[in-house]
């Protein structure tokens, strides 16, 4: 599985460039949208809910979650007048770290609009990621696929762009069979986050 992944040929792309591709892509026509997001530490600079987070402020951040409501509710709209199918697989890594817990209260926000997300726990696939982790990608149809890039600290730093249609089918391939594995968004939250005490945020 991701087997063709490491090593193959791509075009390097800066945020600006990548963000501009991306819409310009999702606008062509794809039928699918798949995001396989694997990292467990990012950040979300200019998101107020993260950054309540960061600061440590825990209630303030999930209180400021629903500020992304009208802009999500729009980008499915989108979705739907461009019959557009958006999927979501989240790998999470135990224990949770701070940055995943409360991403998922985000990603709970999404699923309530009409998001398709499940979640995989990362020790199930621990098999399949023997020599590396599932790859971080973003694939639009079977036409283009990124490879989300991050720098040392965290930060969005653009993305690889892949045009390959046998290495996009083979991902999404890959995609489809761990998206099948995952468990329903609400069940996993209910379960491992809803217990969860405010996480402690290193400064």
């Amino acid at each position: 599985m991701f087997d063709s992944f490491p090593g193959s040929l791509s075009e390097r792309m800066d945020r600006p460039t990548y963000h501009a591709d991306f819409h310009r892509m999702r606008n062509s026509g794809i039928r699918f949208l798949n995001k396989l997001e694997r990292g467990q530490n990012f950040k979300e600079r200019g998101f107020a809910s993260w950054e309540a987070f960061a600061a440590g402020d825990w209630d303030r951040a999930l209180s400021l979650v629903d500020e992304k409501r009208d802009v999500y509710a729009r980008q499915f709209r989108e979705s739907a007048q461009l019959n557009i199918l958006e999927r979501r697989l989240r790998v999470v890594d135990f224990p949770v770290t701070p940055y995943v817990q409360w991403e998922m209260f985000v990603l709970r926000l999404r699923v309530e609009l009409g998001d398709n997300i499940r979640v995989l726990d990362a020790r199930k696939i621990a098999d399949i990621e023997r020599e590396r982790p599932v790859p971080e990608v973003v694939i639009l149809g079977d036409v283009v696929m990124y490879e989300v890039r991050y720098d040392a600290d965290g930060n969005a730093a653009g993305a690889n762009r892949f045009a390959d249609r046998a290495l996009i089918r083979e991902t999404l391939a890959g995609f489809d069979a761990l998206y099948e594995r995952g468990e329903e968004f609400h069940s996993f939250f209910d379960r491992e986050i809803i217990p969860l005490a405010a996480p402690a945020v290193a400064h």
